[in-house]
């Protein structure tokens, strides 16, 4: 029985999980992938590629003032501006911590539409979703957190991740590369890490413990999981992504199930 089938003993009334390999093929499937699910925090790593190709073509610049005083593009991104969790209180001096916070991604896109004068969503639709043949996923809201989309239309998404074209290799590899290093912070749902690790807008696995991903997954592995039940990563080591869609939230079911099944569904498709 392959495992991917293991989301039917889960406590959720639906699930899809979708493995991709480093050609950018679907190698195992369980689920509906045409289901569309609401993606929580996944909708970050959709915002933060449409970013990416905003940096390519110079729209915006990673040194451009944004966000509270003394805050860059780059702060944004990185979760180091000081902004809280959902609002624009500041809980601590730009670059001391890592503070994971939507209100700061929310800031972000209010900056990409000034400087390109086009709404952040029709910005993601037209540089990212368009290309990729993403018809199911849209942004209807925060650029943080109001992704809807499907495990189909993930499964291409990851691909581009595993095989970058609509960014260079360079920048893909450089936004999961670790930004501002050695920087403590709270990685919700799983506690205090230090360091914790975060790209330009990927969180990296690296050290920490607990963490979502297996122990077996290499430190370079990066995505994102959403409060809504979902998660996407890509190992770039194994060359292997995974995309898991739920329609129930983040809470003890998922921090107990999730890291023993990518732990199993690595060592499953990695060979």
């Amino acid at each position: 029985m392959d495992v991917l089938s293991e989301i039917e003993n889960w406590p959720v009334v639906n699930a899809v999980s979708v493995v991709i390999d480093g050609r950018g093929s679907i190698a195992g499937q369980h689920g509906d992938l045409d289901k569309v699910y609401a993606l929580a925090s996944v909708t970050k790593l959709l915002s933060s590629y449409a970013c990416l190709i905003a940096l390519e073509e110079g729209a915006i610049n990673l040194e451009d003032p944004a966000g509270p005083e003394g805050s860059t593009v780059h702060h944004l991104l990185a979760h180091t501006a000081g902004y809280d969790f959902d609002s624009d209180v500041i809980r601590f001096t730009v670059g001391a911590k890592r503070g994971y916070s939507n209100y700061g991604f929310e800031k972000l896109a209010e900056h990409l539409q000034q400087e390109t004068e086009i709404n952040f969503a029709d910005y993601a639709q037209e540089a990212v979703f368009a290309p990729l043949g993403m018809n199911s996923t849209k942004i209807a809201g925060s650029c943080a957190k109001d992704g809807r989309s499907s495990a189909a239309d993930l499964a291409k998404f990851a691909a581009e991740l595993l095989n970058p074209t609509l960014v260079s290799p360079e920048t893909l590899s450089d936004a999961t590369r670790v930004h501002f290093e050695g920087l403590a912070g709270i990685l919700p749902g799983y506690g205090r890490q230090n360091p914790n690790d975060w790209g330009l807008g990927f969180e990296l696995r690296s050290s920490k413990n607990p963490h979502w991903t297996g122990a077996s997954h290499p430190s370079q592995t990066f995505g994102h999981f959403g409060q809504s039940g979902t998660f996407l990563w890509v190992d770039p080591v194994d060359r292997l992504a995974c995309v898991t869609l739920t329609d129930r939230n983040f809470g003890p079911w998922a921090a107990d199930a999730w890291a023993g099944y990518n732990e199993r569904v690595l060592k499953a498709y990695a060979a």
